[in-house]
């Protein structure tokens, strides 16, 4: 079967509408131009990191349905690739439904996945997957029932939040209360429902990225997996992560199982990022991503093709290579303050050892615990490798103008 791209701003463009322009939208936008695609990036701010390296930006409140309806009209996409939960999904339901574009993955998968109550009855309830226990809740007596249910320490999310917003550990009904004021405040979408979820005693958690893409000579869409990514987290966000991440046999392939499962179901192609726990040989499901996933930017170090490169390859229907040429690590850059116009100094001596290398996002707006930029390095081992990415970042200053 034969893939055709035509000519950006030519009558013959393969169009692509990104919707959410961050970091991870930026690298995918990248991937895409190489393979001369016509990018069109939107998102609710202007000058949005992807916005930076595609043909055109929209700035529009996504998860208004109407602006998003108008916008989609207006490019006529061949393609509309979610980067963010914050969407009015209703319309892209409507979108696959009348044959006007294909979503990416597929629209039941944003629909599901930018909700944790969708995606966790998906997987506990529908596939038999394991995971914690849990309860959902969307009142405060409600919530301090399920938080009794459960029982202490548990951990609190808004139903439809990114990056560790809104998100605790709650360790006594003493704190109950000001974890529900704080989970009212961390959703994109602020709809009241919490999910409560027991503490898994696990020994680390990963990101399993799994990739469905077409064959190039059957167009059958398949299954393969990157390397496991071990990744630490602060309130929820992620600090670093590298890969490979050690496991045992049986755990690695208890993984593969369930990723194999949840995305299946989910459907389409594209790379999904499938968090999981681990202790031993055991495996617990934990949340899933329908695109490039934060901790997977050490791919950008680590693979011949990076998470940004197999999802543009996926989408368009063209093979994957899942393969990994060095051991790696990423480690974050905060803007560590709140300030527009930021300066970033010390890359000469970030950059002074041959196996490091530095993303700047370009974010027009700093905070304190925004993700401004990343840090990645290559070792003979994982430890030798995040304390390189470590120190690399370290050396990165921030400054205000």
């Amino acid at each position: 079967m034969s893939v055709t791209i035509g000519t950006p701003l030519q009558s013959s463009a393969f169009k692509v509408l990104l919707l959410g322009s961050g970091e991870l939208g930026k690298e995918v936008v990248i991937s895409l131009q190489r393979l001369g695609v016509e990018v069109h990036a939107a998102d609710r701010y202007d000058h949005a990191p992807a916005m930076q390296v595609a043909h055109f930006s929209h700035t529009l409140n996504m998860a208004d349905p109407e602006a998003l309806k108008a916008l989609i009209t207006q490019v006529k996409p061949n393609l509309i690739v979610p980067e963010i939960e914050a969407i009015a999904t209703q319309v892209l339901v409507e979108i696959e439904e009348q044959n006007i574009a294909t979503v990416i993955p597929s629209a039941k998968a944003v629909n599901l996945t930018m909700n944790r109550e969708g995606i966790r009855r998906l997987a506990a309830e529908e596939l038999g997957l394991p995971t914690s226990a849990y309860r959902f809740a969307s009142t405060l007596d409600a919530f301090r029932a399920a938080c009794d249910d459960i029982g202490y320490p548990n951990f609190v999310k808004p139903v439809m939040s990114s990056s560790g917003k809104g998100q605790s550990r709650v360790k006594s009904f003493g704190e109950v209360d000001a974890a529900w004021e704080y989970a009212q405040t961390g959703g994109r979408v602020n709809q009241g429902t919490v999910i409560v979820e027991s503490q898994i005693d696990f020994d680390f958690e990963i990101t399993l990225l799994t990739v469905r893409a077409k064959n190039a000579e059957t167009g059958e869409i398949e299954t393969s997996y990157c390397d496991p990514i071990g990744h630490r987290q602060d309130a929820g966000d992620y600090v670093e992560s590298w890969q490979p991440q050690a496991m045992t046999p049986v755990a690695l392939e208890e993984a593969k199982r369930i990723a194999n499962k949840v995305t299946i179901a989910l459907g389409g192609c594209g790379i999904f990022g499938v968090e999981l726990f681990v202790k031993g040989d055991k495996v617990w499901f934990s949340e899933v991503s329908p695109r490039p996933h934060d901790t997977g930017l050490v791919t950008l170090a680590s693979q011949f093709q990076s998470e940004f490169e197999l999802h543009a390859r996926a989408i368009l229907g063209l093979p994957v290579n899942t393969a990994r040429h060095s051991t790696a690590a990423s480690a974050v850059i905060y803007a560590g303050v709140d300030d527009k116009n930021l300066s970033f100094n010390g890359l000469n001596l970030a950059l002074a050892n041959p196996n490091t290398d530095l993303r700047l996002f370009g974010k027009p707006e700093g905070f304190k615990r925004r993700r401004m930029g990343v840090a990645t390095a290559r070792a003979e081992t994982t430890d030798q490798a995040r304390e390189l990415a470590q120190h690399t970042a370290q050396q990165v200053s921030v400054q205000q103008n």
